[in-house]
């Protein structure tokens, strides 16, 4: 059996760089009750976070963000640097989400993380961003499965919270 994967958005990593938030108790929540639970990074989440890292305004972005990446190992978030042909396959499927009115067109990086982690055959992409939480998932469904990738569910932390608390 292959283990569920799930996918984090990068404001997931900010929440959980912050002393207390949902995200915490989603993340615990999920290393206790999923058995072999992985959760991974994508290339687009590590590269905003690197950017927030070191070229964002506010000094608190910053600061943040560099604990998220810094914290990423101790988390046993799993990074994942995709090669040149995963990111040209991404883009595309980013770009058919935002085309097809799915995702905003304004939400590039958005668009490209929810492709990413359907490339990589994730379930759940947790995510507090709405622009990911209201696409209409039926609509995800045919567009991903047209593109020949994994089908993934956008879930807030509070969701993953709700889900597995019960159990």
């Amino acid at each position: 059996m292959q283990p569920t994967l799930f996918a984090v958005d990068t404001n997931f990593l900010l929440d959980l760089a912050l002393p207390k938030d949902i995200a915490h108790d989603a993340h615990a929540l999920i290393r206790r009750r999923v058995s072999g639970a992985q959760i991974i990074a994508t290339q687009t989440v590590l590269d905003e976070l690197e950017h927030f890292a070191t070229q964002d305004a506010d000094p608190a972005m910053r600061q943040l963000a560099t604990k998220a990446l810094k914290n990423i190992p101790a988390w046993q978030i799993t990074p994942i640097l995709f090669s040149d042909a995963q990111s040209i396959l991404a883009e595309r499927i980013a770009n058919d989400l935002r085309d097809k009115g799915i995702i905003p067109e304004e939400e590039v990086s958005d668009s490209q993380i929810l492709a990413e982690a359907a490339l990589l055959d994730c379930q759940i992409l947790l995510s507090a961003d709405k622009h990911l939480r209201d696409a209409d998932r039926t609509r995800l469904s045919l567009a991903l499965q047209s593109s020949g990738v994994a089908v993934v569910i956008v879930c807030k932390p509070v969701e993953i919270v709700s889900m597995f608390a019960g159990r």
